[in-house]
């Protein structure tokens, strides 16, 4: 009998209800800006250096929090340069949210927004259809390689786009996370389909040296509180499950034996541990800095 289970981005709404959770009940922002705040600055140090204008090109750029954070970090180390960000991200109500925030934000005036609603791959397509070949000073890709068809051949893409002194950054869930041990071990029993690899800051490395690249690697420390996933019947709970399983109504829908082995590992020490009453899975981050 075909398996109930069903990727959770068939359903949008669902997908986009369990991120927010996600990141409220996560440390995961907090860990990004403490990374733009302390070492970001050493990045971008001479991404811009004798330029009039920057390019900076946002690959799922999401609701734009981080984008405005990386933004005001690129405006005080080049005042007064033009920058012109172009944004790369397929969901609308993402994009929505993005122009939102932008126009929240004072000192954006010497900031050029453009917003493509497309995947990585479309983006990608429509440039080598249309023979452009536009190069970038500074490219960030923030949790999203997990969403695309080819790892290797998307980073080597937006790599190959990369000024002379341009960095690309890439953030994944860390190789010492909580993820890695469950999507290891469960991965096979998760409706993934097309719609989402595994894939963790530990397979980079790899990837890179073996084209040559050079770059530099960061440990972001990080929790998700997820103590609501083993009250029954409880929706962020619910919802929780579904973002870690990436599986649409997990609880509802997951055969008994899966959802209990899965519950027994989600409190093993390799995904998570206990603390003050509190069960904080190891959402623990990757960042990837790549020369050109």
């Amino acid at each position: 009998m075909a398996s109930p289970m069903r990727n959770l981005l068939t359903d949008p709404d669902r997908y986009l209800q369990s991120f927010r959770l996600f990141l409220e009940k996560s440390t995961e922002h907090q860990s990004m800006r403490e990374f733009m705040e302390r070492q970001l600055p050493d990045v971008i140090v001479s991404i811009g250096n004798g330029k009039s204008t920057i390019n900076v090109l946002s690959v799922g750029g999401g609701a734009g929090e981080m984008d405005l954070l990386i933004l005001s970090k690129i405006q005080a180390r080049y005042p007064g340069v033009t920058i012109n960000n172009e944004v790369v991200e397929p969901s609308a109500d993402q994009i929505s949210k993005y122009k939102e925030r932008v126009a929240q934000t004072s000192n954006l005036g010497n900031v050029k927004f453009t917003w493509h609603k497309e995947t990585a791959y479309e983006y990608e397509s429509r440039m080598k259809a249309e023979k452009k070949s536009k190069k970038w000073d500074f490219i960030h890709m923030i949790q999203m390689l997990y969403y695309v068809r080819d790892v290797p051949a998307t980073v080597r893409y937006f790599h190959s786009l990369l000024e002379s002194q341009g960095k690309l950054l890439i953030i994944l869930v860390s190789g010492k996370s909580g993820w890695e041990t469950l999507w290891k071990k469960y991965a096979s029993s998760f409706p993934l389909d097309d719609l989402c690899t595994y894939v963790s800051s530990g397979d980079l490395p790899k990837m890179l040296d073996s084209a040559g690249l050079k770059y530099q690697l960061y440990e972001l420390p990080s929790h998700l509180d997820i103590t609501s996933c083993f009250i029954e019947g409880d929706r962020d709970g619910e919802l929780l499950l579904d973002f870690l399983t990436e599986t649409l109504e997990f609880s509802k829908n997951a055969p008994p034996e899966l959802k209990s082995q899965l519950m027994e590992e989600l409190r093993k020490p390799g995904c998570s541990e206990n603390r003050d009453g509190k069960v904080l899975f190891n959402n623990s981050l990757g960042v990837i800095v790549i020369d050109p």
